[in-house]
């Protein structure tokens, strides 16, 4: 008896183990599963706390709505406007909102941002270099308008970089002249404007529309036009210019906009890019037809502040 009782609880003792072992190999067996499964996702969140906050959030905001938007624009101009055009595209996402964004325009000075692309293009392909030195001639003296250089005797020597800064800075017309009419080519800048996607530009005639300045500036930003360091140099003369009285009029010191206006008879425009920490997007305010400069400018620098507010959302 003795001796069958320690084999019967050496038999329990056995079973107890094989049962054990399976549970393990079980067990074993789901999280080989599980891991094979997981392993085929390509993109898992992320074990950031900081990036798994940043999924919530994303969860809980609010979609933007562009009607929204719209609206609260159409209530800053108040039929102050009759003809004009507004465009908001955001970076970070898939909204947009449009007001007459295909409509053509008379560009202004908003025509300096093809020349400005086109001349970098080239400079990043090595067929110019920023360095070469121009003299002045009288015939290249634009003797209107913003800008500087025509206030120069005829000999004064700029580098071509100098031309392009004081371009956009000043919104010099005798620097755009020149750098269009005989360091790029206005058929070349056309041509290049038209592979690009802005089938609304027309250099000749200087005419454009918000929609394809968009396009420009985003492929600017997104260093499509010229690699990092001539794309940097680029938004350094967008950054500070000579007129700042609309989009980053009424924004907070945190916000870079990298811009250009445009100002004719009757003409008021100002197209560019805000960046506040993540918050990048487009936006482009074009008019005609208006007749008080003051108020067309207040009235633009508020659109821009309620864009912003919005997107800041």
């Amino acid at each position: 008896m003795y001796t069958y009782g320690n084999v019967a609880h050496g038999s329990r003792i056995g079973k107890l183990f094989f049962l054990t072992l399976g549970g393990v190999s079980f067990l074993l067996l789901i999280f080989w599963l599980v891991r094979r499964t997981n392993s085929n996702i390509i993109s898992p969140i992320p074990d950031n706390p900081k990036q798994e906050k940043s999924v919530v959030s994303a969860i809980f905001t609010k979609k933007k709505s562009p009607d929204k938007l719209g609206k609260q624009i159409q209530k800053v101009v108040n039929n102050r406007w009759v003809n004009y055009s507004v465009f908001v595209e955001d970076y970070k996402s898939d909204f947009s909102l449009g007001i007459n964004e295909s409509v053509i325009y008379t560009a202004a000075s908003v025509n300096k941002l093809p020349i400005l692309t086109a001349l970098y293009y080239n400079v990043e392909k090595g067929d110019i270099d920023l360095d070469r030195v121009i003299t002045l001639q009288k015939s290249d003296i634009q003797n209107y308008g913003t800008g500087s250089i025509r206030y120069d005797t005829p000999g004064a020597t700029y580098s071509i970089k100098t031309l392009a800064k004081l371009m956009i800075q000043q919104s010099d017309n005798t620097a755009a002249y020149i750098l269009a009419n005989n360091i790029v080519g206005i058929d070349d800048i056309q041509t290049l404007m038209t592979s690009w996607g802005l089938t609304q530009t027309d250099m000749a005639n200087n005419k454009t529309s918000n929609r394809d300045i968009a396009i420009l500036m985003k492929k600017l930003y997104n260093r499509q036009v010229a690699g990092e360091a001539y794309t940097l140099e680029m938004l350094s003369f967008l950054k500070d210019t000579d007129f700042e009285d609309r989009l980053p009029a009424l924004l907070p010191d945190t916000a870079v906009v990298y811009h250009k206006i445009g100002t004719e008879v009757g003409v008021l425009h100002d197209t560019g890019i805000v960046v506040d920490g993540n918050m990048i997007y487009y936006i482009g305010i074009l008019t005609t037809d208006e007749n008080n400069d003051e108020e067309a400018t207040q009235i633009a620098s508020q659109i821009s502040k309620t864009v912003y507010d919005y997107m800041k959302q």
